[in-house]
C-alpha cells in the first residue's frame, strides 16, 4: 500500500493538496494546478474561457467543464479537512513531518502519522489517536482514545498525545507522586502544570472555579511559562524597553537597568509591531503583485519579441531572395544583349574582311601584271603593254582610299562596360528600417499672429522619416501631456506634412494650445515633446461710432484726443454721451483667450482705462456701474473702480504706458507699469458677458498699441495667479476687493 503522504500528494505540483478538486474519475487535484493545466493548452487563438475540457493528470481521463469552468466541479471538502488536521499534528515539532517534507519531498511518513489520519477519520471531529509503537492503527484502544474529560470546553486538541510523543520528547505529569511519573494528556494553561489522564480528573472537577481552565494538548514546560528575563532568574518577562528595544521583566523597570527607559505593555508592543508588520507585508504583497505584473508584461514583450523576430526574418529571408532573383533576371537579360550585340559585330567584321580580301585579291593581280611589264626590255613591246598596266596602276592608286574599307574601332566591343558600382554601394547599405526618433520643436523659431501659428522642427532621421503629421488643441493648463494626450478628443490632425515646418490657420486669439509632430515611416512613428505656443492677443482700433463728440481720432484711429471744438458727430445710442463722459471703446467684443494691449498716455494726467459689457451705461463714468472695471488717475492720484466704489493703488507719477492683460478664460484683468515692468492691480471676476476695451481722457491724448504678444514679466504673473486658482490657494486681498467678488 503506499504511503499516507504520496495519498495526500498532489500529481502535478508534489506538495500537499491546496483547495483539492474531486474530479469525476475520483481522483483530486489542486484547483492552481488544475487552472495552470488550463492555461497551458491557452494559445493565440484559444482563450482560456474556451476550453472546455481536460484530461486527469492521473489516469488520462476527459474532464468536461460546464460554462463556470473549474468553479463548476466540486471541492473535496473530506481530503481538505484530512489535510488540514495533518498540518496542523505535523507543526508541533522541529523534526516534524512538514520539515522533513521540505527537505525530502518524497520521504514516507511513519505509520504512528498514518494512525493519527486514520484516527481523525474514523473519529470525525474529535480527537483521534495512535499507537506509539505499533505501527498499524489502534483507533479502540483504550491507551489510544480521545479523553473523555466531562468539560467539554476544555477539550481543544486536534491530536492525541501519542503523536506528540512521537515527535516530541516525552511531557510527564508534573502532579504524580509515583517515580517515574506518567506520561501527561493535557496541559492546563491556567495552572500552567502539565497532568496525567488520573491527576487531572484528581485536580480538575467539573465545577468551578476548574469549568474557566483553559486545557490544551501537552506542551513543554518553557511553552507554559513563557519567556523568562535574561537578567532577573525565574521572572517572566511582561514589558517591553523602547530604548533598548527589549523584552523586561518588571524587576527590570524597578531595580534594575531599565528604570530610566521608557517602557510600554507587551499588548501595546505587540499591537504596534503586528500592525507594522501587517502594513508592510501588505505593501511587500502589493509590491510583490506588482512586480509579478512587470514580469508578466516583460515576458510578454519576450514572446511578442520572438514573434517579431522570427517575422522579420522571414521577411528578411523573403525579401533578399527578391533581391537575389532580380539580379539574376538581370544578368539573364544582359548576357543575352552581350551576346546579341557580339554576333552582330562579328557580322559586321566578317564583311569588311570579305571586302578587304576582294580589293587585296584584284591589287595583287594588278601588281604581279606591273612587274611583268616592268622585266619587259624592248622599248617599243615595252610602251605597247605598259601604257594601259600604267593607267590601271595609276587609277588603283588614286582610288586607293575607296578600294581599302574603314575599320570602326567601335565594332571591337571594346567601348561597353560593366559598372555596378552604383548598386553594389546600395546594397551594401542594406539594413532594417526602424522607428525615427521623435523629432524636436523649435519654439524659438515658432511665429503666431493673432489667428495663426507657425510651428518648425526639427528631425534627426530626416532622411528616413517619410511625413510628419501635426497635432494640436487647446490648452487647457492641465499638466500631465501623456493623460491629455490620451483623453482629449477634441485633437485637430494635420496629416501627411513633407517639410519642417507647418502654419495652422483659424486659431482663436490669445489662446494656448498645445502642439505635438508626429514623424513616421513604414516602421511606425514616434511624437515629440509637447510645446505650448500661443496666437497673439486680438488687434482692435478705436470705433468711431462710440467717441465722444469732444474727442478727436486720427485717422487710423490709434489716438484719441481731448477737443472741445468738435462738435459735428451725429448721436447714437453707442457713442459716450454725457457731459465729462469723454470715452471711446474699441471695436471688438472679447469673449474667450488672453489679450495684452498698451496705452501711451503721454501727458495726460486724467484717465481711465478698464473694460466694459456691452449693455454698461455711455452716460457716466466708466467704473461707476456693476458693468465696468477700469484703472483711473486723477491728477497725483492713481486708483481702481468698479460698481462705484474706489480703491487708491501705488504708481509712480512717471507712468507713461500702461499695460492691460484680460485673461478671459482665467477671470482676471490685470494693470501693468509697461515701463517699469511691475503690476500695479489685478481685478478677479467672472466675466457674464462679452467685454469691449473702453478708454476716457479728460486732457491730452492717450495712443493704444494692441495685438501684442503678451511680455515675458506679464505672463510670469498671470500664470502664478492660475497657478494659485488651480491649487485653491486665497490671495490676500483688501476689502475692496472681497467687496467685489461678493458683488459677483
Amino acid at each position: 500500500m503506499e504511503t499516507l503522504e504520496s495519498e495526500l500528494t498532489c500529481p502535478i505540483c508534489l506538495e500537499l493538496f491546496e483547495d483539492p478538486l474531486l474530479l469525476p474519475c475520483a481522483h483530486s487535484l489542486c484547483f492552481n494546478c488544475a487552472h495552470r493545466i488550463l492555461v497551458s493548452h491557452c494559445s493565440t487563438s484559444k482563450t482560456l474561457k474556451s476550453i472546455s475540457a481536460f484530461q486527469c493528470p492521473t489516469c488520462r481521463y476527459v474532464i468536461t467543464l460546464n460554462h463556470r469552468g473549474l468553479e463548476g466541479l466540486k471541492r473535496n471538502v473530506t481530503l481538505q479537512n484530512i489535510i488540514d488536521r495533518f498540518q496542523k499534528a505535523s507543526l508541533s515539532g522541529p523534526n516534524s513531518p512538514t520539515e522533513s517534507r521540505r527537505l525530502q519531498p518524497q520521504r514516507p511518513y511513519t505509520a504512528t502519522i498514518s494512525g493519527t489520519i486514520a484516527g481523525t477519520i474514523g473519529g470525525g471531529g474529535g480527537g483521534g489517536s495512535s499507537s506509539g509503537t505499533s505501527g498499524s492503527s489502534a483507533r479502540g484502544s483504550p491507551a489510544t482514545s480521545s479523553h473523555s474529560h466531562p468539560h467539554g470546553n476544555h477539550t481543544n486538541a486536534i491530536h492525541s498525545p501519542a503523536v506528540v510523543a512521537k515527535m516530541e520528547p516525552r511531557i510527564s505529569c508534573q502532579f504524580c507522586e509515583q517515580d517515574p511519573p506518567r506520561e501527561a494528556v493535557k496541559t492546563c494553561v491556567t495552572c500552567e502544570v502539565s497532568y496525567c489522564d488520573r491527576c487531572l480528573r484528581a485536580t480538575h472537577p467539573n465545577k468551578k472555579p476548574f469549568t474557566s481552565h483553559r486545557l490544551v494538548e501537552p506542551l513543554p514546560d518553557t511553552h507554559i511559562r513563557g519567556l523568562t528575563c535574561l537578567e532577573h532568574e525565574n521572572e517572566k518577562v511582561n514589558m517591553y524597553c523602547l530604548v533598548d528595544d527589549q523584552l523586561i521583566c518588571a524587576l527590570c523597570k524597578l531595580v534594575g537597568r531599565h528604570r530610566e527607559h521608557q517602557v510600554s505593555s507587551l499588548t501595546e508592543r505587540f499591537d504596534k509591531l503586528k500592525q507594522t508588520l501587517e502594513n508592510n507585508l501588505t505593501n511587500l504583497v502589493k509590491r510583490n503583485g506588482e512586480l509579478e505584473n512587470q514580469m508578466a508584461k516583460l515576458i510578454q514583450i519576450c514572446q511578442q519579441v520572438e514573434v517579431n523576430t522570427a517575422m522579420h526574418e522571414a521577411k528578411l529571408v523573403e525579401e533578399c531572395d527578391e533581391l537575389v532573383e532580380i539580379i539574376r533576371q538581370r544578368k539573364q537579360v544582359i548576357a543575352v544583349k552581350i551576346k546579341e550585340s557580339k554576333v552582330m559585330k562579328l557580322r559586321k567584321l566578317a564583311q569588311q574582311i570579305a571586302n578587304c580580301r576582294q580589293c587585296l585579291e584584284r591589287s595583287s593581280a594588278l601588281v604581279t601584271q606591273a612587274e611583268q611589264s616592268l622585266k619587259e626590255n624592248d622599248h617599243a613591246r615595252f610602251l605597247q603593254t605598259a601604257r594601259n598596266v600604267a593607267e590601271r596602276v595609276a587609277m588603283a592608286t588614286a582610288s586607293s582610299q575607296v578600294l581599302i574599307p574603314d575599320v570602326n574601332l567601335n565594332d571591337a566591343f571594346d567601348n561597353f562596360a560593366l559598372d555596378f558600382s552604383r548598386e553594389k554601394k546600395i546594397l551594401e547599405g542594406l539594413d532594417y528600417l526602424t522607428v525615427p526618433t521623435p523629432p524636436s520643436i523649435r519654439e524659438e523659431l515658432c511665429t503666431a499672429s493673432h489667428d495663426t501659428i507657425t510651428v518648425h522642427w526639427t528631425s534627426e532621421d530626416e532622411f528616413s522619416v517619410t511625413s510628419y503629421e501635426l497635432q494640436y488643441t487647446i490648452y487647457t493648463g492641465q499638466t500631465n501631456f501623456i493623460s491629455l494626450y490620451n483623453s482629449a478628443d477634441s485633437w485637430m490632425i494635420v496629416p501627411n506634412i513633407k517639410q519642417n515646418h507647418y502654419t495652422v490657420h483659424g486659431l482663436q486669439s490669445g489662446t494656448r494650445y498645445i502642439f505635438f509632430v508626429k514623424a513616421i515611416n513604414q516602421a511606425g512613428s514616434r511624437n515629440s515633446e509637447p510645446a505650448r505656443l500661443k496666437t497673439n492677443s486680438q488687434p482692435f482700433k478705436l470705433d468711431p461710432k462710440t467717441a465722444h463728440k469732444k474727442l478727436r481720432l486720427s485717422n487710423d484711429c490709434l489716438t484719441m484726443e481731448k477737443d472741445e471744438s468738435s462738435l459735428k458727430k451725429s448721436h447714437t445710442p453707442e457713442r459716450f454721451s454725457s457731459t465729462g463722459s469723454y470715452g471711446a471703446a474699441g471695436n471688438v467684443f472679447i469673449d474667450s483667450g488672453c489679450h495684452y494691449w498698451e496705452v501711451l498716455l503721454g501727458a495726460s494726467t486724467w484717465y481711465a482705462i478698464g473694460v466694459a459689457y456691452k449693455s454698461a451705461p455711455k452716460n457716466e463714468w466708466s467704473g461707476k456701474n456693476s458693468s465696468t472695471w477700469v484703472f483711473s488717475r486723477c491728477n497725483n492720484n492713481f486708483m481702481v473702480r468698479h460698481d462705484g466704489k474706489e480703491m487708491l493703488v501705488e504708481a509712480s507719477l512717471q507712468l507713461r504706458r500702461l499695460g492691460v492683460l484680460l485673461d478671459y478664460d482665467n477671470n482676471s484683468l490685470t494693470f501693468h507699469d509697461a515701463m517699469n515692468s511691475q503690476h500695479i492691480h489685478t481685478f478677479e471676476v467672472s466675466f457674464l458677458l462679452p467685454v469691449v476695451p473702453t478708454f476716457m481722457i479728460w486732457n491730452k491724448s492717450v495712443m493704444i498699441l494692441s495685438g501684442l504678444p503678451v511680455p515675458d514679466f506679464v505672463d510670469g504673473v498671470a500664470s502664478d495667479l492660475q497657478e494659485q486658482q488651480q491649487m485653491g490657494l486665497c490671495r490676500q486681498e483688501s476689502p475692496y476687493l472681497t467687496g467685489l467678488k461678493a458683488c459677483h
